[in-house]
């Protein structure tokens, strides 16, 4: 449960400490780990996200370039 990027995280923040403390009092995380983690798992799938739409994208300019006919 006590995972060192969020530990690193948190021993970071300094001044923004408070801030983020009533940012996830106020969004019903019982403890400021809680809502570090919720936040490091939203970056991580929308990253995966972002990743799987760029690997489409690629497929599809690929292919698109396989069936123009050469003379585009």
């Amino acid at each position: 449960m006590e995972n060192p990027e969020v530990i690193k995280i948190i021993e970071n923040l300094r001044g923004r400490r408070p801030y983020e403390e009533k940012r996830a009092a106020k969004l019903g995380f019982a403890s400021l780990h809680e809502y570090i983690e919720s936040k490091i798992q939203k970056k991580q799938l929308a990253d995966k996200k972002l990743e799987e739409t760029e690997c489409e994208a690629s497929k599809v300019d690929s292919q698109s370039k396989n069936n123009s006919c050469g003379c585009c």
